[in-house]
């Protein structure tokens, strides 16, 4: 089996160990190791993609590596909150960098004013529950997920019977996923406690990451932009 064959297996395997970890099935300390490793993998996998996406490939790896970093803050979730935050917000300020070089920000409004409605909605039953010092930076987060999230789709939108249009729907779908695991992860942290919250929690963001990744073309054929 070829490299690029192995490495979507043993990500899966390595999140696998860490969601077992993090629900208490295996010991905690495998989760310090295998949640780094997950995302590095995911790292490995998106590495080679996207030959002709010179540009976009960069800010898809900016992504990538800060949620790395986003990823180790949060082993100690009371402690690196705040940094992990910082971490992510700017993970989403990338990723929404790679996903205006096909399209220009915001071509599908519309798209924009649906997103904008589940993050106001989703913010609106926890604000009572995020501290008064958080409340600037998760705002901040939120404007920004939900940016995000919203860009992927427009991309999608527009693509759709181009030659990118496999691609903009990976990225659509990792940006829909990413928006559900936040929003896990802040019900699960501000309002009330989720059973098996970690399961939930980790298997989409790690789905999400990988589609992300996967919205760089694996061969070196153009990428037709808006």
């Amino acid at each position: 089996m070829t490299p690029n064959r192995l490495l979507p297996w043993l990500a899966a395997l390595s999140a696998g160990a860490a969601i077992l970890a993090f629900i208490g099935a295996l010991p905690p300390t495998l989760g310090f190791v295998f949640k780094p490793l997950t995302t590095l993998l995911i790292i490995a996998l998106a590495w080679p993609r996207g030959a002709a996406q010179a540009k976009q490939r960069r800010f898809v790896r900016i992504g990538l590596a800060l949620s790395l970093l986003g990823d180790v803050a949060l082993l100690w979730p009371r402690e690196g909150f705040l940094p992990g935050l910082v971490a992510f917000l700017l993970a989403h300020l990338a990723y929404i960098a790679a996903f205006c070089v096909p399209v220009r920000l915001a071509a599908r409004p519309l798209v924009f004013v649906v997103y904008a409605a589940i993050a106001a909605l989703i913010l609106s039953q926890l604000w009572g529950g995020v501290p008064g010092a958080l409340r600037a930076p998760v705002v901040a987060y939120v404007l920004c997920l939900a940016t995000m999230a919203s860009q992927a789709g427009v991309w999608w939108r527009v693509a759709a019977g181009r030659d990118d249009a496999a691609l903009a729907r990976h990225a659509a779908i990792g940006g829909m996923l990413f928006m559900a695991s936040d929003s896990l992860l802040a019900i699960n942290k501000f309002a009330v406690p989720l059973p098996l919250a970690s399961l939930w929690i980790l298997l989409t963001y790690w789905v999400a990451q990988g589609c992300i990744a996967s919205s760089l073309h694996a061969f070196k054929q153009p990428c037709e932009a808006a």
